[in-house]
């Protein structure tokens, strides 16, 4: 992710409407931190671009504190228009290969109960994540936290 993607990244989050208030403000401080830090080492973003070179989503990533091997998938939204077309499959398939090529062990993959992420739970389920935990009552009551991982050897 460049400086002159902040804009169309921030709108691909809004649009897809998945996102709090909270959620969007720290979306946009962990962009801004990431574009202004680049010495930080805690989390990176990346960006998919469709065939006219426009920014149509994105990811952030990172090394999960005080591990060997395991990454943490933190954000990734793909602008509601371009869903469906494969640009989520890419950005996830490129964090495992770069994970795996780091020596990585595991990706690991938080996400909400809420009816609204059942298709982000068939996503990652689909693309070979296992379910491992369910927190009751984590983001508040009603709401679940669901953890996913996939493994690599």
């Amino acid at each position: 992710m460049k400086q002159e993607d902040r804009e169309a990244v921030l709108a691909v989050v809004e649009a897809t409407d998945m996102f709090t208030p909270v959620e969007l403000f720290f979306a946009r401080e962990q962009v801004d931190i990431y574009l202004r830090q680049p010495q930080q080492q805690d989390y990176f973003l990346v960006v998919v671009e469709n065939e006219s070179s426009k920014v149509v989503g994105y990811m952030s990533y990172g090394p999960t504190p005080l591990t060997e091997g395991a990454y943490d998938l933190y954000w990734m939204a793909v602008a509601p228009g371009e869903q469906g077309r494969g640009y989520g499959r890419e950005l996830v398939r490129w964090l495992e290969k770069k994970v795996r090529d780091e020596g990585g062990r595991m990706i690991l993959i938080e996400t909400s109960s809420q009816p609204k992420y059942e298709r982000t739970r068939q996503f990652y389920l689909g693309l070979d994540y296992k379910e491992i935990s369910c927190i009751p009552d984590f983001y508040k009551p009603g709401d679940d936290r669901i953890t996913y991982v996939k493994y690599f050897e």
